[in-house]
This record gives structure tokens, C-alpha cells and sequence, in this order.
């Protein structure tokens, strides 16, 4: 039995909450526009155009097949259009997503009280210059930064991560370290002591951007 759960191909042992590595993907679309709307970078009525895919550099990025027109940032959460969100990767940069994501603990540890829990990857440049040997690949290049928008490229996320972050976005921008322990338990006395749960982070956000965002979400179901 153990044999046939440590060979699995489903790897049935990893705790794939704490320890899973994914790029997010569309889920990633809510957080980039509540990003763009505290850097002041787009506002919820500008229109962007979506044909259906995103050029730069020579290169073509694919969208929905056919386009979705004219969008407005609650459609493109909507109907979760990443020529939008491509877009917008480019006007933020690579740093300025990576410096918003942090506080949301993407690519953090959330420091849940178990043990386990890995970090995973929020690219920056500076990350890329630490991680690579060869100068060629220290470098970041602009066409790098496009598929962050949509959830994809270095992005390496836990569930956790996404889970706690969803969280914090759901309770506007008020932020909970994730805390399972109720109470320490002396084992010969049986003598319990509470533990509190740690204080909640106030992250600043607009209340109006959180809004804008919540009811895109909600009207993409």
C-alpha cells in the first residue's frame, strides 16, 4: 500500500494546499485590476478593445476567438478577457505587479501555524537576476511581463496563497494570517491555554475600487 502511494502519479501524499506550486490563471484578473485602479493606472470606464489577441514585439498573444469588443474593466472581469489584461501588464511593469501582489502574500509565506507551507514565485527583476546564472537569462525582457497578467508565465502560487488573497479582496482589503491553533494542551495536566488569533492588516485599499471589482466577479457568475 505504501508502494502504490508514494509511486502514484497523482501524488496522493502532497499536501497540495501548502505545497502545490500553479500559475493562478484567470483567478490572478481581479487582482490585477484592483491593482490598476490603486496605481491609479486605468479607471473603470476606460475602454480597451479586445480583437481577440494582444501584439507585441513581433508576437502574437491569443484572446477569446473572434474578440469581446469594447471593454470596460467590468466586462473584462466579466467575460475575462486577457487581451485587457495583457494590456495592462505592460502599462504596470513587471516590478509594480510584483510590489501590489506582495502584501496579498502571493508568492509569500501567509504563515499559517503548520508546518510545510512553501513560497512559491512572484517574479520581479530582481528575483530573475537572482535566480539565473547566465546574463542572458538575468535579464528581463518586456514580453515577459504580458502573460503575468493573466495568471501565467513565472507566477507560482500555493492554493493557500490564492485562497488567503481572495479572502483579503472579499473582506476589503482587511487581511487575516490564516491560524488553526485554538489552544495549547499541557499533556500531564491537561491544562489548556488559548491562543488569540493574530490581528488583522488593514491593506488601504479604496472601498469604491474593491466594489468595482467584487461586482465584475460577481457578474461573471
Amino acid at each position: 500500500n505504501w508502494t502504490a502511494l508514494n509511486e502514484s502519479i497523482d501524488k496522493p501524499l502532497l499536501n497540495r494546499a501548502l505545497r502545490g506550486l500553479y500559475p493562478p490563471g484567470s483567478t490572478y484578473k481581479p487582482f490585477m485590476a484592483l491593482a490598476a485602479l490603486e496605481l491609479n493606472k486605468r479607471s473603470p470606464s476606460m475602454i480597451v478593445s479586445d480583437p481577440g489577441y494582444y501584439n507585441f514585439g513581433g508576437r502574437t498573444f491569443r484572446s477569446h476567438e473572434g474578440g469581446l469588443g469594447a471593454l470596460d474593466m467590468h466586462r473584462a472581469i466579466q467575460f475575462s478577457s486577457n487581451t485587457y489584461f495583457y494590456s495592462l501588464a505592460v502599462e504596470m511593469g513587471v516590478d509594480a505587479i510584483h510590489d501590489f501582489m506582495k502584501p496579498l502574500t502571493f508568492g509569500q509565506s501567509t504563515g499559517l501555524d503548520l508546518r510545510g507551507e512553501v513560497r512559491g514565485v512572484l517574479p520581479s527583476m530582481a528575483w530573475k537576476r537572482n535566480t539565473y546564472k547566465r546574463p542572458e537569462q538575468q535579464r528581463w525582457y518586456p514580453g515577459e511581463t504580458i502573460s503575468l497578467g493573466i495568471g501565467q508565465g513565472y507566477n507560482s502560487f500555493t492554493m493557500l496563497q490564492l485562497a488567503h488573497a481572495m479572502a483579503t479582496l472579499a473582506n476589503g482589503g482587511i487581511k487575516y494570517k490564516p491560524h488553526l491553533t485554538m489552544a495549547t494542551e499541557n499533556v500531564i495536566t491537561r491544562e489548556r491555554v488559548p491562543l488569540a488569533s493574530p490581528p488583522p492588516e488593514n491593506l488601504g485599499y479604496k472601498p469604491e475600487h474593491v466594489r468595482t471589482v467584487i461586482d465584475a466577479m460577481t457578474a461573471a457568475t
